[in-house]
């Protein structure tokens, strides 16, 4: 839009001091002759903008005016900068801006700025050299249309599901721990969906169709809510030795709550999950320093698991043909 140009070249003139129409150019990305037109509509509109013809010349802001259109604070202004600075999800639109932003800074801000913007280093892969998860390819097309207010067709999978497809009016996108996730509109009322797990991004062209008072903040607070509801649904009680309290604590955080020494030693624990099922086999890796004591659905699948591991990595003898024979008791202990 040419408002948005205009307001680049006279930050640029700010910045600059005396600038050539061909520098101006090449800022905004456009010809000499639209940066002409633009630097002239500046001086049309009353902004104090002259041009001096021959060597050294240029357009300059009479006396030195400025303009300060960011209306920061040098804290807000590195704030900005050390969020999203080193991002790995920042778009390079963004960091064009970034850039078109310290430039348009006054000299005391703008080395606070190239500093935070320094401060911090974003590694896109997990420490197995993985691709971050978070970072889906499909988030900048999820961006625009929650800008554009454009439905999409949505391509998604989830675990233990075959994929699937469905239109859906993107409202807008909020990130959690570590994972991006868009907040849109479906037959079935509001949805959140995981980036990560997106397949496919189709704009139809048609527009979003907004509920009447929707607040992202708000919207998300709830799906949010219901989303970690499902993630609390399970309660097992049982009791771990000391030792492997502080293993606990990292795998549940919050989830995990200690109780009282019993006479052997003991703890008594209570840990929150999605499934009694699902808390078995997280704390099966603990072996015999953890004892779940309810509920049945827990102990049950423990011992299925423990069945499997012994059938698998019991004791065996080799037969006759190169047979393998397990040499494990029939009876789990």
């Amino acid at each position: 839009m040419r408002a948005d140009r205009l307001v680049a070249a006279l930050l640029f003139l700010q910045t600059r001091g005396r600038v050539t129409v061909a520098e101006v150019a090449a800022e905004l990305e456009v010809s000499e002759r639209t940066a002409r037109r633009d630097l002239e509509a500046l001086a049309t509109a009353g902004i104090p903008v002259y041009s001096q013809r021959g060597r050294g010349g240029g357009w300059s802001l009479v006396g030195g005016a400025r303009t300060d259109l960011t209306g920061l604070t040098a804290g807000e202004i590195r704030a900005l900068f050390l969020v999203t600075g080193p991002s790995s999800a920042t778009t390079p639109e963004l960091r064009v801006a970034l850039r078109k932003l310290v430039r348009a800074l006054p000299a005391t801000l703008r080395s606070g700025a190239e500093a935070a913007s320094r401060a911090g280093v974003a590694d896109g892969t997990d420490w197995s050299g993985s691709p971050d998860a978070s970072a889906s390819p499909y988030l900048d097309a999820l961006r625009r249309a929650v800008l554009e207010q454009t439905q999409v067709r949505l391509g998604y999978t989830r675990p233990g599901r075959p994929p699937s497809e469905r239109t859906v009016h993107p409202l807008g996108l909020a990130a959690k721990a570590g994972a991006w996730y868009l907040v849109a509109g479906t037959a079935d009322g509001l949805r959140p969906f995981r980036l990560d797990r997106v397949t496919a991004v189709a704009p139809t062209g048609e527009p979003v169709v907004r509920p009447d008072g929707f607040d992202l903040s708000t919207a998300w607070r709830a799906l949010a809510g219901r989303m970690e509801d499902r993630m609390l649904a399970a309660t097992v009680r049982g009791r771990v030795e000391v030792s492997a309290e502080a293993v606990l604590e990292g795998l549940f955080g919050s989830r995990l709550r200690l109780g009282r020494t019993l006479a052997d030693g003991w703890v008594e624990i209570e840990v929150d999950g999605p499934s009694a099922e699902v808390l078995a086999a997280q704390l099966a890796g603990l072996g015999a320093r953890v004892e779940i004591l309810e509920p049945p659905a827990a102990r049950a699948r423990l011992a299925a698991l423990a069945a499997e591991l012994a059938a698998l990595y019991g004791p065996t003898r080799v037969l006759p043909g190169g047979v393998r024979e397990s040499l494990r008791s029939e009876t789990i202990p």
